[in-house]
């Protein structure tokens, strides 16, 4: 009878300690991060990787690069909470939980709505539930906005390209494939299983929007690369561009907004 009490207690204290706000947190992901900054609860990170410039000014420690995490460094700093994507090595998930700290595993979102719903969720878990549902509720507000600004536009062709060497592009089912619904505009690679594709195929299609996920240098020869290309329609339309990666390729509802945006802002200028 003792030792079940005893077993029903550590469980009730386990299941009382995940419901509380986390006070100190190690992200392993840039996304993860830049949500925790925008919803206010910078102060409580503890940990980070190297890709997390949102976090360079604050000299939060460094606990892992894209790749590889180093658990001794993650255990030194005694969080309550790790975040971490489905990119985390699953053995290294597993060794932080065997050592009873809370882990956390966000997926990438499939999609708006979900990108949202990840957002909410941190801020439960962080404490921050309040901030997180006003940030979300204004971007959903000017999201709708921006979708309305469409209304009634024919739509546009798009290719948004997400790499290089060989080309890659959004698929349907992605979060990214909403910047072009949210648009108004039609994915020329829909119906896609996969996103590796070739420059004839691209040309074959004649996209009247090309989008290119900024690579530095690689983006900018990728642009005149398409821009060598007059019969291209997205090359008479003056509608070859860029979005930044740090910004389109985030999953959180602040970027997602400032991309939909900053696309708003070239594709209604033409």
């Amino acid at each position: 009878m003792k030792i079940l009490l005893s077993f029903l207690l550590a469980v009730l204290a386990f299941n009382l300690n995940a419901q509380k706000p986390a006070v100190r947190i190690v992200s392993l992901a840039p996304s993860l991060t830049k949500s925790i900054y925008y919803m206010g609860a910078a102060g409580q990170l503890v940990g980070r990787t190297s890709y997390c410039f949102i976090a360079d000014a604050d000299d939060k420690e460094v606990v892992a690069s894209a790749v590889s995490v180093n658990i001794e460094k993650v255990l030194t700093l005694k969080p309550d909470l790790v975040l971490a994507t489905g990119i985390t090595n699953p053995e290294t998930i597993a060794l932080l939980q065997r050592a009873g700290i809370r882990t956390k595993v966000f997926q990438t979102p499939r999609n708006f709505e979900e990108i949202c719903l990840h957002f909410q969720e941190l801020g439960r878990l962080t404490g921050r539930e309040a901030a997180a549902d006003s940030i979300v509720a204004h971007t959903r507000q000017e999201v709708e906005q921006i979708k309305a600004s469409y209304e009634g536009q024919a739509a546009k062709t798009f290719f948004f390209q997400i790499g290089a060497n060989p080309l890659f592009t959004v698929l349907d089912h992605t979060f990214m494939n909403d910047y072009i619904s949210f648009s108004g505009g039609i994915n020329v690679a829909g119906g896609l299983k996969a996103g590796t594709l070739s420059r004839e195929w691209v040309l074959m299609k004649n996209p009247e929007v090309i989008v290119i996920v900024n690579m530095g240098l690689v983006g900018e020869e990728e642009k005149a690369i398409w821009e060598s290309y007059p019969q291209l329609r997205a090359v008479k339309n003056d509608l070859v561009f860029f979005v930044e990666s740090d910004m389109a390729s985030t999953p959180n509802p602040p970027d997602f907004l400032k991309t939909l945006q900053s696309m708003q802002k070239i594709l209604q200028a033409r």
